[in-house]
């Protein structure tokens, strides 16, 4: 099969652009043939001439539907994949790809096609008043702590919603958890153009034995919407256990002064002291308190045979498994995570036992090849869809026939 992907890159590297690549080998490794078409995206420190072109190219440009179409002609592209479309391809490039008669896949990595912002939160709490046709509230709240940018973020949702440029060009959706479904349904998207396929992690060997580390473990950006502040103020009712908190801190630059004597904060870890640090804690904490979008923080801790407490909130709760993999508290509720730590901690053969099942459950739904699996079921769908036959290669691997039926 030959896939065309198409992403507009951010102006920081983050997990989407990790995923896109990921996809791509993915496919690669399993036989097809893959074309990429990666847009810059805009600098954080972008001049004001830039971040005032990629407004107007962000709610439609004719640039971006022109090259696609170039660039499918000389493909000729079995399907299309297209992941974030915004600030510079604009969601232009979707009609121009359903006139030629291409399949559409759309994998929905966040909430930005229902939330200007794309995270369902406003100033640290979690809002969705966005939701079904309110973009306005984005520029009423001044989401982005900018007013041009609430602006430019609520008119190009707008106009996509509108203009239907999603809803009517896309031939499949694919969202990373039954929540973000759910959410994506009640924004205007039909459910029955929408798979759920939740991420692909790479599953490192089994751990060496199983034994209960010493201490409690979180990893990931120190902010407020991560729940660092209910995770201190549960370490303080504590005291007696050990915490260790790896990951950046300049959001909450007065973490350090307010955290209580049990805490440790390592900052930055690379990938082996990471590792080192999964391996040796007792329990990972995810006490977000606002809607993830399929935290790899929680699989990598279940892969290492570790158990999650995490909040009980979005999609974290098809994750981890009340009493099974791990523990679910009421976010923001510090004292609730510090009952389910101190109860979980006092039963480290427990810890083992939940830890083994964490990681069978993320070998057995979250690996590559169940990824593929899922994600070839989603183009088949789309295939369908849009009037085309699916036949077997010699090679074993799915793909259209030549025309529509």
């Amino acid at each position: 099969m030959r896939i065309l992907i198409i992403h507009n890159k951010y102006g920081a590297l983050g997990g989407e652009d990790t995923m896109v690549e990921r996809i791509s080998g993915l496919l690669r490794d399993n036989g097809h043939e893959v074309d990429f078409w990666l847009e810059e995206g805009v600098p954080l420190h972008a001049g004001l001439r830039l971040k005032a072109r990629a407004f107007v190219r962000g709610i439609y440009s004719l640039d971006s539907a022109r090259k696609v179409r170039q660039r499918i002609s000389s493909f000729r592209p079995d399907i299309v994949q297209v992941q974030n479309v915004y600030p510079m391809l604009s969601p232009s490039v979707l009609p121009a790809i359903r006139r030629l008669g291409f399949p559409v896949v759309m994998r929905c990595s966040n909430y930005r096609l229902v939330c200007p912002s794309g995270l369902f939160l406003s100033h640290g709490q979690v809002c969705e008043r966005c939701l079904g046709g309110r973009e306005y509230w984005c520029v009423l709240r001044n989401c982005e702590n900018s007013i041009p940018k609430s602006v430019g973020y609520s008119v190009r949702n707008f106009a996509a919603r509108i203009l239907r440029l999603f809803e009517a060009n896309v031939t499949m959706f694919y969202a990373q958890t039954e929540f973000q479904k759910k959410k994506l349904v009640e924004g205007g998207i039909p459910a029955e153009r929408i798979d759920t396929i939740p991420n692909m992690v790479e599953i490192p060997e089994c751990p060496n034995g199983a034994v209960a580390g010493g201490y409690v473990g979180f990893s990931g950006r120190l902010s407020p919407e991560k729940g660092i502040k209910t995770l201190l103020d549960a370490a303080k009712n504590c005291r007696q256990i050990p915490f260790r908190l790896a990951g950046h801190f300049g959001r909450m630059p007065d973490a350090e002064k307010d955290k209580p004597a049990n805490v440790e904060l390592l900052g930055y870890l690379d990938e082996s002291r990471l590792d080192r640090f999964y391996r040796d804690s007792r329990i990972c904490v995810t006490p977000s308190v606002w809607y993830e979008g399929f935290p790899g923080v929680i699989i990598e801790a279940m892969l290492r045979a570790k158990p999650v407490i995490c909040s009980r909130i979005g999609g974290m709760p098809e994750i981890v498994d009340d009493g099974v993999t791990g523990l679910l508290f009421n976010p923001g509720d510090s004292k609730d995570l510090a009952a389910k730590i101190e109860w979980l901690w006092t039963h480290p053969d427990l810890c083992i036992e939940m830890g083994r099942a964490g990681r069978e459950k993320a070998v057995r739904e979250y690996s590559p090849a169940r990824y593929y699996e899922r994600l070839m079921n989603t183009y088949s769908r789309a295939l369908k869809r849009a009037g085309f036959t699916i036949v077997k290669e010699r090679s074993g691997v799915e793909a259209p026939e030549c025309g529509f039926e």
